[in-house]
């Protein structure tokens, strides 16, 4: 019961691009809201991107506004995070959640590590310079 399992990471030059895949075990909108974060070594876990499962409506960190785009496809129960135009400062692993928390604002736990109960167990994303 909420397995979540990413996949797509890897190496790549600054100014490629990446999509990290998260299949979840059950619906993706059994979750009220799914996100990415990530955490590089020594820094604390942030958001990166979440998204309503139920209305779509997606939320960005600044620092990847623009560049980075979250969507899901309900038919294959699949979260996914398009990464384009990356930096060095994106190497981080990162990690798929999903939160039942229903009523709590979406935008707001992009910015809320606690709010997600359910994690995936990362996947390694490395850009060089």
């Amino acid at each position: 019961q909420g397995q979540l399992v990413e996949s797509g990471g890897g190496s790549v030059q600054a100014g490629g691009s990446l999509r990290l895949s998260c299949a979840a075990s059950e619906y993706t909108y059994s979750y009220y809201c799914m996100g990415w974060f990530r955490q590089a070594p020594g820094k604390e876990r942030e958001g990166v991107a979440t998204i309503y499962t139920g209305g779509g409506s997606t939320y960005y960190a600044e620092s990847v506004k623009g560049r980075f785009t979250i969507s899901q496809d309900n038919a294959k129960n699949t979260l996914y995070l398009q990464m384009n135009s990356l930096k060095p400062e994106d190497t981080a692993m990162y990690y798929c959640a999903g939160s039942r928390g229903i009523g709590l604002s979406c935008y707001r736990s992009l910015f809320r590590v606690n709010d997600f109960r359910y994690w995936g167990q990362g996947t390694q994303v490395t850009v060089s310079s």
